[in-house]
């Protein structure tokens, strides 16, 4: 036998409403558009960056930053239609970030190229400041915004 529902779901809480309502304007800003577009281009860019740069030679390097390119840009690309559930993914993002600088070291043991050491070097800088950003985006502003949900 079942028993009618005689409260709402926990869907239809007022505190998960609110914040579905904050990450969806949270993730509608030009800003957080932009920052999650250069993230995007990042994983894509140290995907490809063996063949773009010219060390496609240093096999453990290339596939290392073919691996670390498509993983960075699939939980990057997540943001936008499902912020609410994959904002947390940016703290995995910024350790792929690290990753990529310290990887031309430590993935056979001696540096590569200048080349390769630098576009890892950038690469992973600017992939670790878009990681934070995004972050930033739930923390800074998610924040203030539950706090005056609640009162």
């Amino acid at each position: 036998m079942t028993v009618p529902r005689t409260s709402p779901g926990i869907d239809q809480h007022p505190d998960i409403l609110a914040l579905r309502a904050h990450s969806e304007e949270t993730t509608a800003t030009p800003a957080a558009q932009a920052v999650e577009a250069i993230a995007l281009l990042c994983g894509v860019y140290l995907a490809a960056s063996p063949w773009i740069v010219g060390f496609s030679g240093a096999t453990t390097l290339s596939i290392n930053n073919l691996i670390t390119g498509v993983a960075f840009a699939c939980l990057v690309g997540g943001f936008g239609p499902a912020y609410e559930r994959t904002h947390s993914s940016s703290w995995a993002a910024l350790g792929l970030g690290a990753w990529t600088i310290m990887a031309p070291w430590i993935v056979s043991g001696h540096a590569f190229i200048t080349a390769a050491n630098v576009s890892n070097v950038v690469v992973g800088i600017v992939c670790c400041l878009t990681a934070l950003a995004l972050a930033g985006f739930g923390v800074v502003r998610g924040t203030r915004g539950m706090a005056g949900a609640r009162r």
